[in-house]
């Protein structure tokens, strides 16, 4: 499986560094120098990690063959993607890469559900669902223990304790899925900010989303 785990930024300095937008948890695994990476547009890669470092709280990636600013700046907004074994899990239980957590149910305690998980937005303070609602419209759920109480993948569905105002009384069900009764999982743990990653606990971005 392919996932998106960084997206290049602005060229940094003079000598070929990059920053770069991390979409996984496990960057030191999936970021790692010596990474040999697909890209999209694919005609840009793939490109090899040759050093790495962390800079006022921003990873500086240099690639194989980009020595200068001119070089960096043409890879600025190319997404960088790693391939990733589908069953591979992360070693936290309490955390998910995205791929695990798109196209999950989203439901309520009580097993009212909410939508579907489309999309998981990385933002710096936290991580996003975006859910789908049955009439099209989205709704987006704050990806934190205190909001996301349970994540059951076996009857694919994320549990939310709401506050108020954040989804309304229109939910109706948000897939053909029957016979399952709503099952309360483990709250997954707050968000990392300097990783950027979606709390959605561990992911890999890519799509968790690595989304790898």
């Amino acid at each position: 499986m392919q996932l998106v785990v960084a997206r290049i930024g602005r060229a940094h300095g003079i000598k070929g560094e990059v920053t770069v937008e991390v979409r996984t948890d496990e960057p030191e695994l999936r970021l790692a120098p010596g990474a040999v990476l697909a890209t999209d547009p694919a005609a840009v890669g793939p490109l090899t990690i040759e050093t790495g470092r962390v800079h006022s709280g921003r990873l500086l990636l240099r690639f194989a063959g980009v020595a200068d600013r001119t070089g960096a700046e043409a890879l600025r907004n190319t997404l960088l993607i790693a391939d990733v074994d589908p069953d591979v899990v992360p070693e936290d239980p309490e955390e998910y890469y995205d791929h695990q957590l798109m196209d999950l149910d989203v439901v309520l305690a009580d097993g009212t559900e909410i939508g579907r998980i489309t999309e998981i937005s990385h933002l710096p303070s936290q991580d996003l669902f975006i859910v789908e609602r049955p009439d099209g419209s989205e709704v987006m759920i704050p990806f934190v223990a205190e909001i996301v109480t349970g994540i059951d993948l076996e009857n694919q569905r994320a549990v939310i304790d709401p506050p108020p105002g954040l989804v309304d009384d229109r939910a109706e069900t948000a897939s053909a899925r029957e016979g399952t009764e709503p099952v309360r999982g483990e709250a997954p743990s707050a968000p990392d900010p300097d990783q950027g990653e979606g709390g959605a606990g561990g992911r890999d971005r890519g799509a968790s989303g690595d989304g790898a």
